[in-house]
């Protein structure tokens, strides 16, 4: 009996220690994701754009109806300056030779536009140290992907951070398809080049590159031209992209 009652006790001191064990190692907590929307925001402002211009869009901030500004993203050094037509964050000289493109299942139909798209911006000549590729793996830079973006949206670009190419493009699809080859290529082409750092030509907001004028008619990079706009990138457009890279 004595032998059982000890034998019942150290059980119960087993018990109780293993419970004081389990209650003190807590699970280790991730750490809290910093929020950057202020400072994203203020960036936004120090391009040009008010706060009229800022639609909060939930995980990012949308300027010009198709320009993506994470409110993750992190935000370059600096102040912005009327020297320039750019955003002021651009990919590293690593980066901007190897930007890799993720086609996602819902734009595999639009594999041909795509791949003029990425012609277009490698073909610019000159002394430009930029090349996109398409890659099929679970390393890349870009996701292009379908999104129902409303009437009135082709697509969606996102601007670099951290030296590199902005992560995603939205493409509205279904919105798109009676367009021309042409023009849907052009929707796409437009799209890279806010994922390379490149803002509207026509738009009151960014920085002027130089060697390129305040206005281009024939800027595939303007605003608002959606099915209406140039469909190939105009002189200006290949300077502005050899200025950056």
């Amino acid at each position: 009996m004595k032998k059982s009652l000890q034998t019942l006790t150290s059980i119960v001191l087993s018990a109780l220690l293993l419970a004081s064990c389990s209650k003190n190692a807590e699970a280790p907590v991730a750490p809290e994701k910093k929020d950057n929307a202020d400072k994203v925001f203020t960036y936004i402002q120090r391009l040009g754009f008010s706060q009229n211009d800022i639609v909060d869009n939930g995980d990012a901030y949308i300027v010009d109806g198709d320009i993506r500004f994470p409110k993750d993203m992190e935000v370059p050094d600096g102040k912005a300056t009327t020297e320039q037509q750019w955003t002021g964050s651009k990919l590293t000289a690593a980066n901007a030779l190897n930007v890799r493109i993720k086609v996602d299942p819902s734009m595999t139909s639009m594999m041909p536009e795509i791949n003029s798209a990425v012609n277009q911006w490698n073909t610019i000549g000159g002394a430009i140290a930029l090349h996109v590729s398409i890659v099929t793996g679970t390393s890349y830079d870009i996701l292009i992907k379908d999104t129902n973006l409303g009437a009135g949206i082709c697509g969606m670009g996102t601007f670099p951070s951290g030296g590199k190419a902005g992560n995603l493009i939205q493409i509205n699809k279904a919105y798109i398809a009676p367009n021309s080859f042409a023009q849907r290529q052009r929707t796409i082409t437009h799209e890279i080049g806010h994922n390379i750092s490149i803002m509207h030509t026509n738009q009151t907001g960014g920085m002027q590159i130089p060697g390129t004028p305040i206005t281009d008619a024939n800027s595939l990079m303007n605003a608002g031209q959606c099915n209406s706009g140039a469909t190939v990138l105009s002189n200006f457009d290949k300077i502005a992209a050899q200025w950056l890279y």
